[in-house]
């Protein structure tokens, strides 16, 4: 009962923590006209913003919400318990814009963790032993004896594989760091033309190269299932279904479907401080990410705005963008303006429609957003107890840092899971990835409380073709803490406080269309130069002078900053080096 009314509170009474701003009157004062504006204050955005005032470019970010950060965003759900309300883990930051934007000197701080996965089984205990578990971690003689627990062979054959995994995710950084490939301009034209957009080509000849021999591992890593790569190396089921995992992720897939792999390889792209393939909590939560991108953008003088929610693209005679208006009726104009809202969300309903060519709006219509994710966060009194690792005294174990894997010892419970959701039904046993980043960080929870992020799917955006209800959010969330309480029994008794945001939440609270984190399908048919369309893989829009900048754009969701940067270099018409030097 207690759980179900701080539910309800909290949806009333979400407050913003730390150093956001809070009310108009501590803002800048809004001018009317601006050379660039960028709509919406996500991470993207917020980058897109600073490297335009660092190139010279009057620029304001406009943010509907009362906080900044879309879905990177600390909130005060509960009184003392500060959560990541939507994204929850930082590791796809792009490097050069950490060091550009000198985030480190704007207050950003990573705790690093290190092991990085704990999957527990549910199973008796052989002789009075407690069930067995598996973690992942970069100490490798660590992580070899926990994978002999369940195989020898696998063992042997995981080094192998981590550093195959390496070779391919690095070999594509350098079509992270730059915009696809220029067909139209390559392909027609004038000679002189087509020369000039010969160096779009660049970063693709550096990615073969670095492949080499391998190009045929990475054709299939993307347009394979994973299960079909996972099997070929391993044969113990819990090792399979952990890695399997990171292949779904966020994503409506299965380990069994095509593309899946691509899913895998795209969260072991990214680091932190330098060490690749890291992930980490962000000190006062995902928020903080954004706060020291709004510090960073604000020192070079962008003008940055919440509550200031956009009703339309403003455009002129001559068919080009040329600012917005808000939905209070006040006009800003602008030379150029910049997207950070997804590609549906732009398109069908901030720029007036007979601006668009009508194939063009048939063919947003077309962008999957499909999603599996239903997030809880969870306010607790006392630390959850696992029986595969049972910690005395409400003290923390290694394991309590670690994407906490639950229900995922199988992958056929991964499989059943998908295929109930894609009968429009909430998973009976679903996916389960906890993380506690209190653990860590001291400052999310009062004295012995904590933070609890569970990261859950399948879920589908709506029940056997009816809409969400109260009662549905609540049996979902009770049926996971069931499942938790399996792994950690007196877990639900901790619960002082939930937060349940299924995907129709994630899409009226955060923008995120259809609910998905990526802003569009992480699939083959969404990525590089059909990211989010194979007309729109340049950020550049039909009207002239709007672009996009969010997550929908190349290189896909999750790489932080990347399209907001690569969004500033095509609106400011600058090369990449000169960008950088800015």
């Amino acid at each position: 009962m207690a759980a179900a009314l701080w539910t309800e509170r909290g949806r009333r009474a979400v407050t913003v923590v730390g150093t956001v701003t809070r009310s108009r009157s501590s803002q800048a004062a809004l001018k009317s006209q601006y050379d660039a504006l960028v709509i919406g204050g996500g991470h993207n955005g917020l980058v897109a913003a600073a490297y335009l005032q660092k190139g010279g470019l009057q620029t304001a970010v406009l943010e509907r919400r009362h906080v900044l950060g879309g879905a990177a965003v600390s909130e005060e759900i509960f009184p003392g318990f500060i959560f990541s309300r939507c994204s929850y883990l930082l590791s796809l930051l792009r490097p050069h814009i950490y060091a550009d934007l000198e985030l480190k000197k704007h207050g950003l701080k990573v705790y690093m963790r290190d092991p990085h996965a704990y999957t527990p089984m549910l199973e008796e205990g052989v002789g009075g032993a407690p069930p067995r578990s598996l973690i992942l971690g970069s100490d490798l003689s660590m992580t070899l004896k926990e994978i002999s627990k369940f195989s020898q062979k696998d063992a042997q054959a995981y080094p192998d594989f981590i550093a195959h995994l390496e070779k391919l995710a690095e070999a594509i950084h350098p079509l992270l760091d730059a915009p696809p490939v220029d067909i139209p301009g390559f392909t027609s034209g004038s000679l002189r033309k087509r020369l000039s957009v010969a160096k779009t080509l660049m970063p693709l000849v550096k990615c073969g190269m670095k492949l080499g021999t391998n190009i045929p591992d990475f054709y299939e890593i993307v347009t394979a299932p994973i299960m079909k790569i996972l099997n070929r190396w391993f044969e113990s089921e819990p090792l399979r279904a952990t890695l399997a995992t990171d292949a779904v992720i966020g994503a409506m897939t299965s380990p069994s479907n095509p593309g899946s792999g691509y899913v895998l390889l795209h969260h072991v792209m990214g680091e932190v401080e330098k060490e690749k393939g890291a992930w980490g909590y962000v000190e006062g939560g995902m928020g903080g990410v954004s706060q020291a991108i709004a510090s960073s953008a604000r020192s070079y003088g962008v003008d940055i705005f919440t509550e200031k929610d956009v009703d339309q693209v403003l455009i002129g005679p001559d068919g080009a963008a040329k600012g917005v208006v808000l939905k209070d009726g006040t006009e800003i104009q602008s030379k150029v303006v910049l997207s950070n809202a997804t590609p549906y969300v732009t398109f069908k309903k901030l720029t007036p429609q007979t601006a668009l060519p009508p194939e063009f709006i048939k063919a947003v219509d077309q962008i999957d957003y499909t999603s599996p994710v239903t997030k809880i966060n969870v306010a607790v009194d006392k630390l959850p107890n696992f029986l595969a690792t049972p910690t005395p005294d409400n003290k923390p174990g290694p394991h309590h840092q670690c994407s906490i894997h639950l229900n995922c010892e199988s992958v056929e419970v991964l499989e059943t899971a998908y295929k109930e959701a894609m009968n429009g039904r909430p998973s009976a046993r679903p996916m389960l990835e906890m993380t506690i980043p209190s653990v860590l960080d001291p400052t999310l929870a009062p004295p012995g409380c904590h933070v609890v992020s569970l990261f859950t799917q399948f879920t589908p955006y709506h029940i056997e073709g009816k809409e969400w209800t109260e009662q549905d959010r609540e049996a979902y969330a009770d049926n996971v803490f069931d499942w938790v309480e399996q792994y950690a029994p007196g877990f639900k008794k901790s619960v002082v406080g939930r937060d349940i945001l299924a995907p129709p939440d994630l899409e009226r609270i955060f923008g995120l269309t259809g609910g998905n984190i990526f802003h569009g399908s992480m699939s083959l048919d969404q990525l590089y130069l059909a990211r989010p369309l194979p007309s729109l893989s340049d950020y550049r829009s039909p009207v002239k002078g709007l672009y996009l900048c969010g997550s929908g754009c190349h290189p896909g969701g999750g790489v932080m900053g990347s399209p907001g940067w690569s969004a500033a270099l095509h609106c400011h018409g600058r090369s990449q080096t000169s960008l950088k030097r800015i």
